[in-house]
């Protein structure tokens, strides 16, 4: 199963653990990457505590350490940052902060799990960028660091070299999206089949969020034009609109929408539009001619088409997943198969 010629270079990931450090935000995306060498990946995990000593999780589970934060001499290609119950002490602790932002220094990429986006953000790394957390959470890191954009909805987010991720469990996410980054999409969905865990999972802090995969785009009219979509769905974003919007010609906002975007201004806004009613399917009991109007689709004849166009369920089907787990029944959405299913049209974060 493994296929890793003796020349290849490994990919190494290093985690930062101290006490009281959540478990599932260490063994969850740790499992990712083990896993992803069993598919000819080539990961090698370190993990390290500011000053080199085993640490206790906040469940009691000792972890052994493999070096001190200063001892790091290589680079990183990840260096993940888990969160803990007791984040509010975390961040005043002088040597942990430090211990991030060496760590940092000596990466390609940093990302965070769950409150591991309070590290971060106390140790500036931040500050001007998007981030997430769990959304019990995500008010207090708006009103503690003013100076980082927060996604409430989204799964994670990646804004260059930083990623964060929401709650506990979404840590696999991040960890899949990275594996499908540096690997391709093949073993990704090895590794998400093979743990049993959706590649993609439908619903709550959704990692397609249309606004966090979305690549930054250099233009401003542009950005203005996609804020103006996520804002009000339901608004006129036709080409013409838009282009009009901007004050360009619609060949112009075509031609921004493929090399800023990869896609063209309709696919975005149907994107933005599913999104809007995916949220109100799962929140609520709105009639469906309501979410069809509020999400922009006009009528529930078009939601219907739009959602078996990309995710091939009807809008009733998907609401009906958020009503139980079906644990009792056995019907949840795995009893079909060991293998979990795959929704048909996945965005990477960039």
């Amino acid at each position: 199963m493994t296929d890793r010629s003796p020349g290849q270079k490994p990919l190494l990931v290093t985690v930062l653990v101290f006490p009281g450090v959540r478990l599932l935000d260490v063994t969850g995306p740790i499992e990712v990457f083990a896993t992803a060498n069993e598919f000819g990946g080539r990961y090698r995990v370190r993990t390290v505590s500011s000053d080199g000593a085993d640490v206790t999780t906040s469940a009691g589970t000792g972890l052994s350490v493999d070096l001190a934060a200063p001892d790091v001499s290589y680079v990183s290609d990840v260096v993940l940052v888990p969160g803990g119950p007791e984040w509010p002490s975390l961040i005043k602790d002088d040597a942990l902060l430090s211990a991030v932002q060496a760590l940092d220094a000596r990466s390609r990429l940093t990302a965070s799990v769950c409150t591991g986006a309070f590290l971060l953000a106390a140790a500036g790394l931040l500050d001007g960028r998007r981030a997430t957390t769990h959304w019990r959470y995500t008010d207090q890191l708006a009103l503690r660091y003013p100076r980082v954009t927060v996604d409430p909805d989204a799964l994670f987010v990646r804004d260059g070299r930083m990623m964060t991720s929401a709650g506990v469990s979404s840590g696999i996410d991040l960890s899949l999206a990275l594996v499908e980054e540096h690997l391709g999409v093949d073993v990704a969905r090895a590794v998400a089949k093979d743990m049993v865990v959706f590649m993609q999972r439908p619903g709550g802090q959704s990692q397609f969020s249309v606004r966090t995969s979305s690549p930054h785009t250099r233009q401003d009219m542009l950005r203005r034009v996609l804020d103006a979509a996520t804002e009000d769905p339901s608004a006129d974003h036709t080409l013409s609109a838009m282009a009009r919007r901007a004050g360009i010609s619609t060949r112009h906002m075509t031609r921004l929408f493929r090399e800023e975007l990869g896609t063209t201004p309709a696919r975005y806004v149907e994107q933005v539009r599913m999104e809007a009613a995916k949220a109100m399917l799962e929140g609520g009991d709105d009639p469906m001619a309501s979410v069809a109007r509020h999400s922009g689709f006009g009528s529930p004849e078009s939601l219907r088409r739009a959602f078996a166009r990309n995710l091939g369920i009807t809008p009733g089907a998907y609401r009906a997943r958020f009503r139980t787990t079906g644990a009792t029944s056995g019907t949840g959405p795995m009893t079909d198969s060991s293998e979990p299913r795959e929704p048909s049209d996945r965005l990477l974060s960039p």
